[in-house]
């Protein structure tokens, strides 16, 4: 297992997609959604993913992650036993300096929900912080996908 190191931010406006290198529609739901052990199902273009994660560190920066490329065909069959509800973004990759910032662009639901990513080494380290990038969200739960699906967006 890995140990995903991970930062999210609010996004300020669409001038990110001016730097985007390359874009990707994401469809994705939960077998489970209880913090302590997230099973997502995935599909990336035409690629299928499922993935685990655990619950979060104090600081909701660091948890582990483990995920496997599944065939698109068993993804889509996976899709229809998730939990209620599904996510449907747009993700951006924009590169600043040493890093990629994944930009997630969500639609249906959580409609005009913008939320960067960013991962890193350690929870210390520095980065560059595009101008486009807004106030920071990591821990706050409610940003997570496994939580945007019970409580969409729109509701809050």
């Amino acid at each position: 297992m890995a140990l995903e190191i991970e930062r999210k931010f609010l996004v300020k406006n669409d001038a990110f997609k001016n730097e985007a290198l390359k874009k990707q529609k994401i469809i994705q739901g939960f077998l489970s959604s209880v913090p302590e052990r997230t099973v997502r199902i995935r599909v990336i273009e035409n690629l299928g993913y499922i993935t685990i994660k655990g619950i979060g560190n104090a600081s909701g920066v660091s948890r582990f992650e483990w995920e496997k490329e599944i065939e698109v065909e068993e993804a889509l069959n996976l899709l229809k036993i998730c939990e209620p509800g599904v996510i449907d973004k747009t993700r951006y990759y924009i590169k600043s300096d040493n890093h990629t910032f994944e930009v997630d662009e969500f639609y249906g639901e959580n409609n005009g929900l913008i939320i960067a990513e960013i991962e890193l080494i350690s929870e210390n380290e520095t980065f560059t912080k595009p101008e486009w990038l807004g106030k920071e969200v990591t821990g706050i739960t409610k940003y997570y996908n496994s939580s945007l699906v019970k409580n969409p967006y729109k509701l809050w």
